[in-house]
């Protein structure tokens, strides 16, 4: 594979940031020949982000799992929801306590920003800070804690406002689903830091360093909306969430380009 079979689109970029579920992957499983584009991409010289909503990984668990697909990556390209929580959990002075809704690898992002979680801990109600970031085993005692915390005071950060996100036994909900439950629970509006919020983004671009970057994802919304709200441009592949006529309509903002899938978008054959 050589730079010759890029596709003319990626000769103007020196970075991609791409989107994991939908558009690397679905599931377990790559989408057809994502491999190959990405190491296009590689091999022409331009760096790469992998930016995420999806909080139940940790970064190196990330990188596993795309060489297991046969992908290339590095711990310092993945900028998980959970890496941006960190983030602005890391500028807050330490030894908050956070309630947090989501897996094991959130929890890891909160104590590695320098707070104690308190879950399963007296003060739960107390929290001064309820994180969420939707996972496999929710349950209704973690929405009853968050609403009371909530209720109280504590600040409130979700992963992102996604609806829901692909799987190959199709659409599931997604952190915003969990997030707006909380919302009309309490009237409170969460601080969103994954996509479309642009923070997750800015984290990608100061690990990316300077030049045009382009975002490739399958969500108008959470990637085509992020990217916009960013200052990025934006490419959209029809092999997760998005359809056709869908992304043919978008036009606030419009995708500089839409394709059946990464390869197809990224290769030039």
């Amino acid at each position: 594979m050589n730079a010759a079979e890029l596709s003319p689109l990626l000769a103007g970029y020196d970075n991609v940031i791409l989107d994991l579920d939908g558009t690397v992957w679905l599931g377990s499983t790559a989408t057809p020949r994502a491999p190959e584009a990405i190491a296009a991409i590689r091999a022409a010289g331009k760096r790469i982000a992998f930016v995420t909503n999806d909080g139940s990984l940790t970064p190196e668990e990330y990188v596993r799992k795309l060489w297991s697909i046969g992908c290339t990556a590095a711990v310092e390209e993945i900028v998980s929801v959970g890496s941006a929580i960190q983030y602005l959990l890391g500028g807050r002075a330490p030894g908050a306590t956070v309630f947090v809704i989501g897996s094991a690898p959130v929890f890891k992002h909160v104590t590695d920003a320098g707070h104690r979680v308190v879950n399963g801990q007296p003060e739960a109600e107390q929290a001064d800070v309820v994180v969420v970031v939707a996972h496999a085993e929710l349950h209704y005692r973690e929405l009853l804690i968050a609403t009371r915390a909530l209720s109280a005071g504590a600040d409130f950060i979700s992963g992102g406002m996604d609806r829901n996100f692909p799987t190959h036994g199709g659409i599931a909900p997604g952190t915003g689903a969990v997030t707006v439950a909380l919302e009309y629970a309490t009237g409170r509006r969460a601080r969103s830091v994954g996509k479309p919020d642009p923070q997750v983004f800015q984290v990608a671009l100061e690990r990316l360093g300077g030049g045009r970057t382009l975002v490739i994802g399958d969500h108008l919304e959470s990637d085509l909306g992020g990217a916009h709200a960013a200052g990025l441009e934006a490419a959209v592949v029809l092999s997760g969430i998005t359809d056709s006529d869908a992304a043919h309509a978008a036009s606030d903002p419009t995708p500089v380009a839409i394709a059946e899938n990464l390869a197809a978008l990224v290769l030039s054959r």
